[in-house]
């Protein structure tokens, strides 16, 4: 049964990146009919869009985290000027 594309939305980044590496070598291995290939392919795509956008998220997070007068971190809004 084929997985549906809003439940990649629900993935973890390691998940997706798990799902997408095994797409990968199906494809790579040539033992997929045409449309499977298809199939994979696009499911791929979405896993990858997913996955860029964690990332992205992640970034962002990150970025906003800052080291105060006193050495410790702190949180700050992130600027997107």
């Amino acid at each position: 049964m084929a997985k549906k594309p809003d439940d990649i939305k629900t993935l973890t980044f390691e998940k997706a990146l798990e799902e997408l590496e095994q797409i990968v070598q199906k494809l790579e291995s040539g033992k997929a009919s045409l449309e499977d290939s298809i199939t994979l392919y696009e499911r791929g795509a979405r896993l990858k869009a997913h996955c860029e956008e964690r990332l992205k998220s992640a970034q962002e997070r990150v970025e906003q985290i800052v080291v105060g007068a006193d050495g410790k971190p702190k949180a700050e809004p992130a600027s997107y000027d």
